[in-house]
């Protein structure tokens, strides 16, 4: 496995997807298969990009920063901070699983609001 290549197909994946382009996405970092894991999206390539074709309609005004990105055998790991419309700020972390093309085949995530208020001075990040 090309753990380098892998973070940076996982990280070009998930930002090509996230700015409005899921098909080109798909087509250039997915694997013949690719399994879902979150709730709120379906199974399958056609349901990812339908599910940010959505995403993008709906909510064209968003923004991404790569906090952290790990790597370890067929692994990816993204770290992220995601700015929605009206400050609306949340925390994901999303992992994602390669064949051994380096193609994607499934994905997990869990996400959290970013509170407004704290119980202490640390960043969630």
């Amino acid at each position: 496995m090309d753990l380098e290549k892998n973070k940076k197909n996982a990280i070009a994946f998930y930002k090509t997807a996230y700015l409005g382009n899921p098909k080109k996405a798909v087509e250039l970092y997915a694997g013949e298969n690719y399994k879902q894991h979150n709730p709120m999206v379906a199974d399958g390539k056609q349901a990812f990009i339908d599910y940010f074709d959505r995403m993008h309609k709906e909510f064209p005004e968003k923004s991404i920063d790569f906090v952290r990105i790990v790597a370890e055998n067929d692994l990816v790991s993204l770290h992220t901070h995601q700015i929605w419309p009206d400050n609306d700020q949340y925390v994901t972390m999303d992992f994602f699983k390669f064949d051994n093309n380096g193609k994607i085949i499934e994905h997990w995530d869990s996400i959290q609001q970013i509170p407004k208020t704290s119980m202490h001075n640390n960043t969630m990040y």
